[in-house]
């Protein structure tokens, strides 16, 4: 029995179908910023995995989920299988978090993480398998296609010229590589160059963005007209300031009135700021 087939795909599709009927639902569990940075809910960097936008982006993810998911499953075996699923997820994410940390309201979903490390670590153990292109009747090696997808991932970071997350499919492409690796060790010695290849300018942008963050200050269209929200570090201040003023009215009350005036949810704030 297939675990991509009996487990991950018919979870994406009924957690996707509830969100594409119920936006609380998936405002609740989709990957965001500020939701992960100020309010610790971690959950999202998984639930969202299982979102998707809608019929198009779900049915673009399962498809290439079950394309590449059987060789490689049938190889490690499911356990190892949804470690690198999983963990490829989170990496995903973590990189977005880390990218768009000034960025409090961007958002993502989709399962495309889990995916690319799929992907990634199938082309980490078989560099050389053919991975067909969409639409046309040929094939190319898989560790081409992998370097030939990290320039283009980091490209469409930089660029941000869409509304793709090349971040999280990055990161994912990073985490499922490596944790293949980390399997499956005799691939490092077995296919080295191939490795090296795909590996050398994921490291270097990573590098690059840590050290020197204003090279993904950019300035197009796209960017200026779908990014105008405020950073997390100033929703952290606007919240901060709106408690502060919350707490000053209650200790202003206890002042005048004394603690009996108090509602009950004034003590529980006022409970839960001395904490």
């Amino acid at each position: 029995m297939s675990i991509t087939s009996f487990i991950i795909i018919p979870a994406n599709i009924i957690v996707s179908y509830r969100g594409f009927k119920d936006s609380i639902f998936y405002d609740k569990y989709a990957f965001r910023v500020d939701a992960v940075l100020l309010h610790k809910d971690y959950k999202r960097m998984v639930t969202s995995g299982f979102l998707h936008v809608n019929w198009m982006h779900l049915l673009f993810n399962m498809l290439a989920l079950y394309f590449f998911s059987g060789s490689l499953e049938l190889y490690l075996g499911s356990v190892k299988f949804l470690v690198i699923y999983f963990l490829s997820l989170i990496g995903g994410d973590l990189l977005s978090l880390f990218i768009h940390r000034n960025d409090g309201d961007y958002g993502s979903v989709g399962a495309s993480a889990g995916v690319t490390g799929v992907i990634f670590a199938s082309i980490a153990l078989f560099p050389g398998m053919g991975i067909g292109l969409l639409f046309l009747p040929v094939s190319i090696p898989g560790w081409l296609f992998g370097l030939v997808y990290v320039l283009y991932s980091i490209y469409g970071i930089r660029s941000r010229k869409n509304n793709i997350g090349h971040d999280a499919h990055l990161g994912g492409a990073l985490v499922g590589l490596i944790v293949a690796i980390i399997m499956q060790p005799s691939a490092l010695i077995n296919n080295t160059w191939a490795i090296v290849i795909i590996i050398l300018p994921s490291v270097f942008f990573i590098y690059m963005i840590i050290t020197r963050p204003h090279i993904l200050l950019i300035d197009n269209y796209f960017f200026n007209k779908h990014s105008n929200a405020i950073t997390v570090d100033q929703k952290y201040n606007i919240q901060r300031t709106g408690k502060q003023q919350e707490i000053d009215k209650i200790l202003e009350k206890i002042h005048k009135k004394g603690m009996g005036s108090l509602t009950n949810k004034e003590k529980q704030t006022l409970k839960d700021y001395s904490r």
